[in-house]
């Protein structure tokens, strides 16, 4: 019999921790530089609190809803269409960073519609599967309408560009598929026209494939294409064990482009060591375990679905991060979750977890 018990502590704590050490490291990063090019070292600091505030207030309103009032129709459907529509208006507007990933709302704040994919994915697979597990294997009438929203959604972002955070929309499906029982040969089936496509969108874009020829071959260009590698890597190792202590790392000085965005693990490494590092992997390995731990004794297929898609979401985007900060994997345009500055992706990460909080609540 379902029981209503107390959020879980772990993952509220884990949370709490990785956003407290995501803003002071996000001010540690970005305040010289902010200082150079805005005149206050509290430019990103203050917009980073802000979007913390909000996400936080966020999360604390939605792990007080019942979970499954997300399972209805009008829920599903308008948040598909409202990102679907944020999708093409981000088109419209002015280029950023030579990308259309970003709304402005106003001088202060962006808004990049893409983070809202992933939970619009999440929440439209679990309603759509919930019912359908025993049908999963029919591929026209389940696997088929299941996929289109994806496709759609991984089209609209790789275009603008962003590769990084089109394939996490596509991992976050199959994980989700995966766990509604979907068998192995439809995900074998599924490579045929993800393969080619994702070869073209690396080998005839020159940046991707340059980043490509920078990871396997590091040595190569230190001061050009491998310049943002070389330096995280620099700042990794010049960490050592204890770090350099908070506030006193050199390679946000200039030299690692964006230290306090996709790079900011690397400004941990170098100011609070291997045991910072290890503190911040640790984080994302209870998360993970109290996410999934939350799956497995969730109380019906929905709840199951949501908690699978919103853990593994977070945890893959910062196994990627990491992945790259380290030089384990080339580089990619995506986030360190809770910890990037960033305020679309810090405040609808909180909300996810506000959806996976309130499961934890309501267990068998």
């Amino acid at each position: 019999m379902a029981k209503r018990v107390g959020i879980d502590k772990w993952l509220f704590g884990s949370t709490l921790l990785l956003v407290v050490l995501g803003v002071v490291m996000v001010f540690s990063a970005s305040a010289v530089m902010a200082g150079e090019r805005f005149g206050s070292p509290y430019h990103f600091l203050l917009r980073q609190v802000s979007w913390a505030l909000a996400g936080l207030a966020a999360m604390a309103v939605i792990m007080r809803i019942d979970y499954r009032r997300w399972k209805h129709p009008a829920v599903v459907f308008s948040l598909l269409g409202v990102t679907t529509l944020l999708l093409v208006a981000v088109y419209f507007v002015d280029r950023s960073h030579n990308t259309h990933r970003w709304i402005r709302l106003g001088s202060f704040m962006s808004f990049q519609p893409s983070e809202l994919a992933k939970p619009a994915l999440i929440v439209f697979l679990a309603y759509f599967l919930a019912d359908r597990v025993k049908s999963i294997d029919d591929w026209r009438h389940t696997l088929l309408p299941a996929v289109i929203p994806s496709v759609l959604f991984t089209g609209l972002i790789a275009m603008q560009p962003d590769l990084g955070t089109a394939m996490v929309c596509l991992a976050v499906t199959a994980v989700i598929l995966y766990v509604a029982g979907t068998r192995l040969r439809y995900f074998a089936y599924s490579l045929v026209p993800i393969v080619p496509a994702v070869l073209y969108l690396i080998v005839f874009v020159p940046w991707r494939w340059q980043r490509i020829l920078a990871f396997f071959f590091p040595d190569r260009d230190p001061h050009g294409v491998n310049w943002q590698l070389a330096q995280s890597l620099i700042a990794v190792g010049t960490g050592g064990v204890t770090g350099l202590g908070l506030m006193e790392g050199k390679q946000k000085l200039f030299y690692l482009p964006e230290p306090h965005t996709d790079f900011v693990f690397a400004n941990i490494g170098e100011e609070l060591g291997l045991l910072g590092a290890s503190f911040v992997v640790m984080l994302f390995f209870a998360f993970a375990w109290r996410g999934f731990r939350a799956a497995l004794r969730a109380r019906d297929n929905f709840g199951r679905f949501l908690a699978c898609g919103i853990t593994a979401t977070i945890v893959l985007q910062a196994f990627f991060n990491i992945s790259v900060v380290l030089g384990m994997l080339p580089t990619k345009g995506i986030p360190l979750p809770l910890i990037s500055y960033g305020g679309s992706s810090l405040f609808v990460t909180l909300a996810s977890v506000g959806i996976l909080l309130n499961i934890t609540q309501q267990t068998e």
